[in-house]
């Protein structure tokens, strides 16, 4: 098993799918913690084949959390974490009912709660450690019908800010990511059930809101993970 350890939550799909590919291509050991249906997929992929472990983990529940990180920490310390697992809502705040809004609220902003909580003791006492949050450009600017999203990823980028603040004495980095539109079949699916026939023009049209005129993939995301999480970054945080 490599010394290198990263553990990727929503690691089965899209983004995450990707990063925790281009870790375990470059010799990282990686902890999958996603939901049960994405095991087979991490299972078939033969990159992660035999350098991976999948641990199903909701990780709006914080025993689960603690758990499977103790677990893992058992094994080896645990030295870079990358919160990645969330979810999105398409809507204004008249149309966010409050369960939308309890629902992004328990994955997007406790979900990273619950993991850096349940590993940052550990990464001090092991002498530092890199944290890095997928956030979004919605954090930053506005964006239509994104209300419950962008005030997610709004207290994500708050939260890397302070935890940033509080360990760079400690020997911990933490960063975000704040991606534009990513090209992952959420994509697809939302388009499929919302512009149904009109699929590949309104993808287009998406394409559009982009300054460089496209949307990015999910590899170029996770070239930049796999950057902030190196050396090579000692210095950002």
């Amino acid at each position: 098993m490599s010394d290198k350890v990263a553990v990727i939550t929503g690691g089965a799909s899209g983004i995450g799918l990707a990063i925790s590919i281009a870790f375990a291509r470059d010799k990282y050991f990686v902890h999958i913690l996603d939901l049960p249906d994405g095991k087979r997929i991490v299972e078939e992929n033969r990159i992660l084949q035999g350098n991976s472990e999948y641990h199903t983990c909701d990780v709006s529940k914080q025993a689960d959390v603690q758990s499977e990180m103790q677990q893992i920490s058992s094994k080896h310390p645990i030295n870079i974490l990358i919160n990645n697992a969330g979810i999105a809502h398409v809507g204004n705040i008249a149309n966010t009912s409050v369960e939308d809004l309890d629902r992004l609220y328990e994955v997007n902003i406790k979900g990273i709660y619950n993991c850096i909580y349940s590993v940052i003791n550990s990464m001090v006492e092991n002498g530092g450690g890199v944290i890095l949050n997928m956030a979004s450009v919605a954090a930053s600017v506005g964006i239509s019908d994104r209300f419950a999203y962008s005030m997610t990823k709004g207290a994500v980028l708050a939260m890397t800010y302070s935890v940033a603040k509080d360990y760079v004495d400690k020997g911990i980095r933490c960063n975000s990511i704040s991606p534009a539109r990513i090209h992952t079949p959420f994509v697809d699916g939302f388009l499929k059930q919302n512009y149904p026939g009109k699929e590949d023009e309104m993808f287009k049209n998406l394409e559009k809101t982009q300054p460089i005129g496209r949307m990015g993939n999910p590899e170029e995301v996770a070239d930049l993970a796999l950057f902030l999480c190196s050396d090579k970054a000692s210095f950002i945080t």
